[in-house]
């Protein structure tokens, strides 16, 4: 389910914006959300919100990657994210040293 809901959020992210950048941004946004949600979740203390969390919302999006595949697609999908996350790396680097 939780494929779906990321592939559809891409899909309507490219329709829309219809540059690479948008959608290094958009993966990256939804990847620190998971982390963020499922920090906070664990340093919060309450049960009912742990287990929402840990029922619906994926950790990462490489948890996402090794749910849903397995062997070499695995491995092309996690080296695609690694790429992504370089990009995000560089397009924030630079927006950061430009505002100097």
């Amino acid at each position: 389910m939780d494929l779906v809901v990321i592939v559809v959020l891409l899909a309507i992210v490219v329709f829309a914006f219809r540059t690479f950048s948008s959608f290094v941004y958009f993966m990256e946004i939804i990847d620190i959300f998971f982390r963020v949600m499922h920090l906070i979740s664990l340093n919060l203390g309450i049960r009912e919100f742990s287990n929402f969390v840990s029922a619906y919302i994926p950790s990462s999006i490489p948890a996402v990657f090794a749910k849903y595949s397995s062997g070499v697609f695995y491995t092309i999908l996690i080296w695609g994210y690694i790429i992504i996350t370089i990009v995000f790396l560089v397009y924030i680097t630079k927006t950061f040293f430009k505002k100097k």
